[in-house]
């Protein structure tokens, strides 16, 4: 039977909560406008962050981090989230993407030597999609072949989050050129990401979401030792990177909620301020609708990322629980930006307002780390597989 992970003191965690709220507040919501002009994050605020210790906030503190629990983190993310989205897409790639995968699959060896740096800050990224595969692990065109003791990678990594800045790279790999049963033709490899004929494309114009960089990874006969290869086994790729995403899709579930937060807390502000018809626009019923619907909104999402979080920190898989929090905060959080929009009114399409800016750094909550509509197949997909294994009982 799994224990519970207890994660961080309980009292410590709180007192590092009330500091990092009081920081949103006090330093990364004022820096937002230079972020956005600048696309990235300024050098200073990423040192403040380093010296917080949040690049390390689930690493073990054996290496370096503070031990936090899938709990604390995805607290920690909702927190950030009330920020600039940035802010929180740094620092969830190396916690919850790059380092967790090290830490539950990498060897003795492979944990001492990467999670040191990771815990202190070195930019991590996370190489899965590609042109022409993303959930389709079948579809993967990049190959490492083995070449003497170690691997050659070749092939092209497309929307990597932090590879314009990353020093360390999880790149998924084939092994072999058939598509095997249970994805084994997929490996995960710990990459040097200054390591020769690793190229950067330039940073992807996006929608929205100033700051987060992306950009391709291209690799062109990229050698790695035969250390490289996370956990010392071909074949265990996709089962690293599918537990990796349950962590991504509960930071970005967290995230929903804490850009939904923001935008629901500007909602209320505006709406207590503009005047119609001789009072605030906050005494009408419609726009109290709106701000209702929004509340009931993120409270179940906060409810079921609760749930999820918890089954995870009991050493329960959650790959469904994660998927449909994933699924629901970011369609919430996508319908509570549009309502914020609504309470602007036109005010809510002027790129002056903040409202216009939370619509549109929103919109990818229900595409990356799995759309919604994968999202669906994998919940349905459990669903169905549990039926069909524990019977019908009518």
């Amino acid at each position: 039977m799994s224990t519970v992970n207890p994660g961080m003191d309980a009292e410590i965690f709180d007192q590092f909560i009330e500091q990092l709220r009081r920081y949103v507040r006090e330093r990364l919501i004022p820096a937002e406008d230079e972020v956005i002009a600048q696309d990235r994050i300024p050098d200073d605020i990423l040192a403040e962050m380093r010296e917080m210790g949040l690049f390390g906030i689930t690493i073990p503190e054996e290496f370096g981090g503070a031990g936090m629990n899938i709990s604390q983190y995805i607290e920690t993310v909702k927190q950030l989230s009330y920020a600039s989205p940035a802010f929180r897409s740094t620092i969830s790639i190396n916690i919850g993407m790059t380092g967790s995968a090290i830490k539950n699959f990498g060897t003795p060896e492979q944990k001492a030597e990467w999670l040191p740096r990771i815990a202190s800050g070195e930019i991590a990224c996370f190489g899965l999609t590609e042109p022409g595969s993303g959930s389709d692990s079948a579809a993967m065109q990049t190959m490492a072949v083995r070449d003497g003791n170690g691997y050659r990678l070749n092939g092209t990594k497309r929307y990597i989050t932090n590879s314009p800045s990353a020093k360390i790279g999880l790149i998924m790999a084939r092994t072999s050129k058939e598509a095997l049963p249970r994805n084994a033709h997929v490996s995960a490899f710990i990459v040097d990401m200054t390591a020769p004929g690793i190229s950067i494309g330039k940073p992807d114009k996006k929608m929205g979401q100033s700051g987060a960089q992306i950009a391709d990874v291209i690799m062109e006969d990229v050698h790695v030792p035969g250390s490289a290869l996370v956990g010392g086994e071909e074949g265990r790729g996709f089962q690293i990177a599918m537990q990796s995403l349950d962590n991504g899709r509960l930071s970005v579930a967290g995230m929903g909620v804490g850009m939904g937060r923001r935008a629901l807390d500007t909602a209320i502000r505006y709406a207590t301020e503009r005047k119609a018809f001789g009072e605030a626009i906050a005494n009408f019923q419609l726009i109290q609708a709106m701000l209702a619907d929004s509340e009931a909104e993120l409270y179940a999402a906060e409810c079921m990322i609760a749930d999820a979080c918890a089954r995870a920190d009991r050493g329960e898989s959650v790959q469904r629980k994660a998927a449909a929090a994933k699924l629901f905060s970011s369609e919430a959080c996508g319908r509570v930006v549009d309502r914020c929009v609504q309470v602007y009114g036109g005010a809510g399409y002027l790129a002056e307002y903040p409202a216009e800016r939370f619509f549109r750094d929103a919109r990818i909550l229900r595409i990356y780390e799995g759309t919604s509509q994968i999202m669906q197949l994998q919940i349905a997909k459990h669903l169905l597989r549990e039926f069909a294994s524990e019977g019908s009982v009518w």
